[in-house]
């Protein structure tokens, strides 16, 4: 990959059309004028199910009715800490309907788990006592729908693993969304039963402490996703991401862990769809 002539397209990994994409915002702006074609290049890279988190109740009511047509696509639905003032008694009771809806209604099983939700102290765009109301108010709810959980957590670890385990979520089917730390947190992340999602910067050299841990995760907890438009990685870091680029991280995953791509791909997808109980 020393020039960009040499980069292998994602088409050409050659891998079984059965990768999950479990992270991203395809109803943001961003992929407003090309989705069809950014879902035609995933497929052509074996991506079979994309994983659309919504942030708001609003957006899902926007953009659901289309997302909802396309062929493997499911969802999730929670207030990211960034926008954590918005969780009000309302919301969180919209929210409730919207579960309870996708649960009765037969043709729309597309709603799978609740979040993306938790703590961001590393932009703290919202105060932090607020971000922990709004953190513990949706896990309350997820508890009362027997939901699956996508946590965010930023230079918030610690609180967060006090909250999950103070809220009796060990054990509870838990997905920590964007992992990028060391072996320690892995392993503490692991021994509560959750699973843990690697995103592209898992292609930097420098995520030293990521790329450590990899080794140490089993592939029975382990997923793979984008979070596109961000975080897009090597080979085309600073431009778009979209979930084609999935094979750039499983590639990383594979050599880090000196097994067949193939193999890795395989793994995490099958783990994926039974986290999500996403239908064969």
């Amino acid at each position: 990959m020393s020039s960009k002539k040499n980069i292998p397209l994602p088409e050409t990994f050659g891998l079984p059309p059965g990768g999950v994409e479990t992270h991203a915002h395809l109803d943001f702006p961003d992929f407003a004028e090309d989705l069809d074609d950014v879902l035609d290049r995933a497929r052509a890279a074996g991506v079979a199910w994309f994983g659309n988190v919504f942030l708001s109740p609003e957006a899902y009511r926007a953009h659901q009715p289309r997302l909802s047509t396309i062929a493997g696509m499911f969802f999730t639905l929670g207030i990211h800490p960034h926008e954590a003032s918005t969780v009000t008694p309302d919301v969180l009771a919209d929210m409730a309907a919207l579960f309870a809806q996708n649960q009765d209604q037969d043709e729309d099983k597309g709603l799978r788990a609740l979040g993306e939700i938790g703590l961001d102290f590393y932009w703290d765009r919202s105060p932090r006592d607020v971000q922990i109301r709004a953190f513990q108010e949706q896990l309350a709810l997820a508890r009362e729908l027997d939901l699956p959980v996508i946590v965010h957590s930023r230079e918030a670890e610690p609180e967060t693993l006090t909250i999950l385990r103070d809220l009796g979520f060990r054990d509870r089917p838990l997905l920590w969304h964007c992992f990028g730390q060391g072996r320690e947190l892995a392993e503490q992340i692991l021994a509560d039963g959750w699973h843990i999602s690697i995103p592209g910067p898992v292609t930097f050299p420098k995520s030293t402490a990521l790329r450590e841990a990899i080794p140490h995760i089993p592939l029975s907890r382990m997923v793979l996703e984008t979070d596109c438009p961000f975080l897009t990685p090597h080979p085309f870091r600073g431009k778009r991401n979209e979930p084609a680029y999935l094979c750039y991280t499983a590639q990383a995953v594979a050599d880090l862990r000196g097994q067949p791509i193939q193999d890795i791909w395989t793994a995490c997808g099958d783990t994926a769809r039974a986290f999500f109980n996403l239908d064969e």
